[in-house]
């Protein structure tokens, strides 16, 4: 069947293509900058202005001095570490709670949701969480003052909790017949068929590890546990390149520098842009079923 398409239409498609088209380059051209000011010669690119859509003199000198930083491989592995424990302690608790909320004979079910709810419109602030975790804990400079704290994040809680509640009751009930007990029933029935929520939340925690670096600030002392992002932070805002500039000459320094930290960015965001393809396809799907109770 050919659906004939008006002159209304074709100009909606043509004007949606050039703003998405548009929205596109907004967001990808500082990438590419970035990427191509850090192959580029130091010299060239300290006086280059304007856009940039190739290396200016193709060299690799920035991110071999990068990877000589012992800070930059230290952070990586304690990065890694974060990401890694943190995001299979956010995903067990987030999911035990999910998984109680949804269930529809559990008592003080609504009560409890709506407190958990309140909690994303109104927290202690950030003075009390530090007197819990600095004095009370006893946590500074514990890898797990920069996981505990947020084991379980309110919104995607929800996600999961709306997600796990879009499953069937019947499969629960076909389950228990068997003697399936609750345990079962969340491993072999619920995850199984929440995979797309699971993916997104999954996603979700992992970046949010691995931009982290404000609870590394406030909680760190020992510089070897430091994450990647507060190097980056050192290094970028409080301009703390001297170390990596060493046997650079004085004419040189600010441009060697430049191009460091264009660097240590593409450094720190490519993981996750290897990542992110592979998650992508539960994404759109993982968010829909998560935000929309059938």
């Amino acid at each position: 069947m050919n659906i004939r398409r008006t002159r209304t239409d074709v100009i909606f498609d043509v004007v949606n293509y050039a703003l998405l088209v548009g929205v596109i380059i907004i967001t990808l051209y500082p990438i590419l900058y970035v990427a191509f000011a850090s192959f580029s010669d130091p010299g060239r690119i300290q006086s280059w202005r304007g856009l940039l859509f190739a290396p200016l003199g193709f060299t690799i000198t920035a991110y071999e001095t990068v990877f000589r930083n012992p800070f930059i491989l230290t952070g990586y592995r304690n990065t890694l570490f974060y990401v890694i424990l943190g995001t299979a302690i956010n995903m067990f608790m987030t999911t035990l709670g999910a998984y109680a909320l949804s269930r529809q004979n559990v008592l003080w079910r609504r009560p409890l949701s709506l407190l958990i709810v309140f909690t994303l419109f109104f927290s202690g602030g950030l003075i009390p969480q530090f007197l819990l975790v600095a004095k009370t804990l006893n946590m500074i400079d514990n890898p797990l003052a920069v996981i505990l704290p947020g084991a379980i994040n309110t919104f995607n809680l929800l996600i999961l909790r709306t997600a796990f509640e879009g499953v069937p009751p019947a499969l629960e009930e076909a389950a228990r017949m068997d003697g399936a007990n609750d345990w079962s029933i969340l491993f072999n029935v619920i995850i199984p068929l929440s995979l797309p929520a699971l993916a997104v939340v999954t996603l979700f925690y992992a970046v949010g590890h691995w931009n982290a670096f404000f609870s590394a600030l406030i909680y760190f002392r020992n510089v070897d546990l430091y994450p990647l992002q507060l190097i980056l932070r050192q290094i970028l805002i409080s301009n703390d390149t001297q170390n990596m500039t060493a046997g650079t000459s004085a004419g040189d320094v600010e441009s060697v520098a430049a191009t460091i930290k264009y660097a240590i960015i593409m450094v720190a965001t490519i993981p996750i842009l290897l990542i992110y393809p592979f998650l992508q396809r539960f994404f759109v799907k993982g968010v829909l079923v998560g935000g929309v109770k059938e």
